[in-house]
C-alpha cells in the first residue's frame, strides 16, 4: 500500500513524499519578480513537510501581464534561486511554473494587445485578442525554452508548463479558443508539443518537466472533454521522456470558477477524471509518468484514498497547506487530528479581484504575511507547545467564538494558564452557526478543531457562564489579563416593523432550519450581498417555502465575486425558484408583509409574506469594558463586526503581540 508519506520518483528527482504545494497566484511579487515574500511563503510550506513546491506561474513573454505583480520569467532568476535554496534546505523539490495567459489576460498593465490563437473575446473584459502569426508563435516557443533554462540554471529542480486555466497552451488545444484553419488549427496539439519539446531540450535530461493539463473544459460543444482527455494526455506526455509529471485539472475560458471552487462543490471533484487519465497514461508510459490529483483535496484521508484506489500517484493539497503549513509534519507525527482544516471559503486565498490583495487564509491569517508579523508565524513552529510564557501567566478569555478560541489556543500553546468563559452551551459561536449555510459545512470542522486543540492544551472551559465588565475588572485586580471576544449583536433593520410581521435573524432561521418561522412565504432582506442572505434564502427554499430575496445591488450576492460563487449562487437561487428583487430597498415590515422601494424610481410595492429575515449588518457590543485597562483588550466583532478572518487574526494578535 502506497502512503502519502512515501517517496515519489519524478523523472531524475525523488520527492520525499507525495504531497504537492501547487502553483497559484499570490500577488506577493515585488514588481514582476519572485520576491522575499515569496521566499518566506514557500519556505514555510517546505519546512512544514511539503514534498514538491511549485512556484507561482511566471510569464514567458512580455506580452503577458495578467496581474499587477505577476512574475515575468526573465526577472525571476534571483528569486527562483532564493526559493530553491530555502526549500531545498528543508528537503522539498522546487518546480517553477511557467506559462502565458493568452487571451485570458488583460491589457490593464501592459497597455498592449493580448495574444491568442483566435479572436475569441476575453470573458470578463470582452477584449478581442490579436491572432498570433507564425513569427509570434516561434517567439513564444522560444520564450518557454528560455524561461525553463533560466529556472533550472537558478537552482530549481525543473519546471511545470501550464496547459490548464489562464493558459495559452490550453487555448491552442481547445476548439473553444482555437478556430484557425491553418496547420495550428488542423493539429491543435502542435503548439503544446513544440513547447514541451523546446522546454525539454532547454533543461536537458537531468531536470523535471511537468505538465498541468485541463482535461475537462466543461464545454462539451467544442472544448476538451473527459472522453477526449486520456488520449490527449497520452499524446502530450508520450513515451519519449518529454514529460515527467502530469497534473490533471479542469476549467476553461468559460468556467474560471470551476478550477478552484468554494465549498459548494464537493472536495475531490476531479477524482474520477484523474482516474481515467491516469489509467491511460500508465498504459502509454509503463507507469513512468506519475499523475497528480487536484481539485479541492483538503483532507489527508481523501488524499490517501486517492492513492489507495489508484486514482493518482500524488496529490496536490494547496489550499490545505495555506490553512496549515505544517500539514505534512503533523501527518508524519501521527497527529492528523491536529491539522487545521481548510474551510474552502476562498475569501482570502483568491487574489484576482478589484481589491488586488495578497494571498492569505481565513483560518491562518499569517499565510502570505510571513515577513510582516513573524511572531504570529512562529506560533506554528513545532516548539510552540513547549514555550515559556513571556508575559503574565494567567489569561481569561470572554467569548467562545473564533476570536476567543484563537486567543485561548495561542495563549495556552505558549504555556499560559487560560480560562475560557462562554455563555453558550459549548464554544464555537458563529462558526457553528455559519456551518448551517449551504457550502459552509466545513466551518463545523474548524469549530471542532478549536475545541479539540483547547482541550489538548488544557484550556479551562466554562460554558453557559456570562461575564461582564465588573468580572473583567475583578480579574485584572487578581493580576490576570483579559481578552474580550463576545462578538457582535443583531443589528437594527432600520425601518418600521409591525409586531404582527416580525423580523427574524439568520441565526434563528439556521438554528431551526426555518421551522421556527410561521408558515407562509418569507422575505430575506440582504443589504450586504454576502453569503448569509443568499444562504438563508437557499435553506428556506429547500423546505418548499416561497422565498423572496431583496437586495439594494444590481446583482444578487454581489460580494460573492470574491469567492468565485457569484454566478453559481445566482444559478442555484434561480433553480430553487427564489424570487429575486434587485436594486430595491426594504421600507416597512408589517401587514400584509413588507414594502420595498425601487432605488431609482422610488416606486413602492407590497409583498405578502408571513415573515421577514434581516440578513443585514450586525453591530458591535455596547458593553463598556474597563476603559484604559492595559490588561483588557477587546477583539473581533465586539469591536466591529466583520468576517471570521479578522476575528481569528485579532484573537491571535491579542495574545501574541503583547
Amino acid at each position: 500500500m502506497t502512503s502519502l508519506l512515501d517517496p515519489l520518483q519524478v523523472g531524475p528527482r525523488t520527492a520525499r513524499n507525495r504531497v504537492v504545494f501547487g502553483p497559484h497566484e499570490t500577488n506577493l511579487g515585488r514588481d514582476r519578480a519572485i520576491s522575499d515574500r515569496h521566499v518566506a511563503y514557500y519556505r514555510r510550506r517546505a519546512a512544514g513537510g511539503a514534498g514538491v513546491v511549485v512556484t507561482e506561474e511566471a510569464s514567458v513573454h512580455p506580452s503577458d501581464w495578467p496581474l499587477e505583480r505577476a512574475p515575468l520569467a526573465s526577472d525571476c532568476g534571483p528569486g527562483w534561486s532564493a526559493v530553491a535554496e530555502a526549500c531545498h534546505a528543508h528537503g522539498a523539490l522546487v518546480l517553477a511554473a511557467i506559462g502565458h495567459s493568452g487571451g485570458q489576460g488583460t491589457s490593464h498593465w501592459s497597455q498592449r494587445e493580448l495574444w491568442a490563437p483566435s479572436p475569441v473575446p476575453e470573458v470578463n473584459t470582452r477584449e478581442v485578442p490579436k491572432v498570433l502569426e507564425g513569427d509570434d508563435i516561434d517567439e513564444l516557443v522560444e520564450g518557454f525554452a528560455r524561461a525553463a533554462a533560466l529556472a533550472v540554471a537558478s537552482g530549481c529542480d525543473g519546471v511545470e508548463v501550464n496547459a490548464g486555466q489562464h493558459s495559452l497552451v490550453r487555448q491552442f488545444l481547445s476548439g473553444l479558443t482555437n478556430t484557425r484553419d491553418d496547420e495550428w488549427g488542423s493539429d491543435r496539439t502542435r503548439f503544446a508539443r513544440l513547447v514541451l519539446a523546446a522546454v525539454r531540450d532547454a533543461v536537458g535530461p537531468d531536470a523535471v518537466v511537468a505538465l498541468r493539463l485541463s482535461c475537462d473544459e466543461l464545454a462539451p460543444w467544442a472544448g476538451i472533454t473527459p472522453e477526449q482527455a486520456p488520449e490527449l494526455a497520452c499524446e502530450l506526455v508520450g513515451s519519449d521522456a518529454r514529460v515527467d509529471l502530469l497534473t490533471v485539472v479542469r476549467g476553461s475560458i468559460y468556467s474560471l470558477g470551476a478550477t478552484r471552487p468554494d465549498g459548494h462543490t464537493p472536495p475531490g471533484f476531479n477524482l474520477d477524471l484523474c482516474r481515467a487519465v491516469r489509467a491511460a497514461v500508465v498504459d502509454a508510459t509503463g507507469g513512468r509518468v506519475p499523475v497528480v490529483a487536484q481539485g479541492s483535496i483538503v483532507d489527508v484521508g481523501q488524499a490517501q484514498w486517492a492513492l489507495d484506489d489508484g486514482v493518482a500517484d500524488a496529490v496536490e493539497m494547496t489550499r490545505a497547506q495555506l490553512a496549515d503549513a505544517r500539514l505534512v509534519d503533523k501527518l508524519t507525527a501521527g497527529e492528523a487530528d491536529r491539522i487545521r482544516p481548510c474551510v474552502l471559503c476562498n475569501q482570502q486565498c483568491a487574489v484576482r479581484d478589484n481589491r488586488n490583495p495578497i494571498v492569505s487564509c481565513t483560518v491562518d491569517p499569517s499565510t502570505g504575511h510571513e515577513l510582516d508579523e513573524p511572531e504570529l508565524v512562529a506560533l506554528d513552529d513545532p516548539a510552540t507547545d513547549a514555550r515559556t510564557p513571556t508575559g503574565p501567566d494567567g489569561l481569561v478569555v470572554v467569548g467562545g467564538g473564533p476570536a476567543g478560541l484563537e486567543a485561548a489556543r495561542v495563549a495556552a500553546a505558549s504555556g499560559r494558564t487560560v480560562r475560557l468563559v462562554d455563555r453558550g452551551d459549548r464554544p464555537g459561536g458563529l462558526l457553528d452557526t455559519v456551518a448551517g449555510l449551504p457550502g459552509r459545512d466545513r466551518f463545523a470542522l474548524l469549530a471542532d478543531w478549536y475545541r479539540h486543540e483547547c482541550a489538548r492544551l488544557g484550556v479551562e472551559v466554562r460554558s453557559g457562564e456570562a461575564a461582564d465588565a465588573d468580572d473583567a475588572e475583578a480579574w485584572t485586580r487578581e493580576g490576570l489579563d483579559v481578552v474580550v471576544a463576545v462578538g457582535g449583536v443583531d443589528g437594527d433593520v432600520g425601518v418600521p416593523v409591525d409586531p404582527a410581521t416580525r423580523c427574524w435573524t439568520p441565526g434563528e432561521v439556521l438554528a431551526s432550519g426555518g421551522d421556527a418561522l410561521p408558515d407562509g412565504p418569507v422575505l430575506v432582506w440582504d443589504p450586504i450581498g454576502g453569503p448569509i442572505g443568499v444562504g438563508v434564502a437557499e435553506v428556506l427554499a429547500a423546505t418548499g417555502r416561497s422565498v423572496h430575496l431583496v437586495t439594494q445591488d444590481f446583482i444578487i450576492g454581489n460580494e460573492l465575486a470574491r469567492s468565485g460563487d457569484l454566478a453559481p449562487a445566482n444559478a442555484r437561487l434561480a433553480q430553487a425558484g427564489v424570487v429575486l428583487h434587485r436594486r430595491s430597498l426594504l421600507r416597512e415590515v408589517g401587514p400584509p408583509g413588507a414594502t420595498i422601494e425601487d432605488r431609482f424610481t422610488a416606486r413602492r410595492s407590497s409583498i405578502e409574506v408571513a415573515a421577514v429575515v434581516d440578513a443585514g449588518h450586525r453591530s458591535p457590543t455596547t458593553t463598556a469594558w474597563p476603559p484604559g485597562a492595559s490588561r483588557v483588550v477587546v477583539v473581533g466583532d465586539a469591536v466591529a463586526p466583520r468576517t471570521v478572518h479578522e476575528a481569528i487574526l485579532e484573537g491571535r494578535r491579542a495574545v501574541a503581540l503583547r
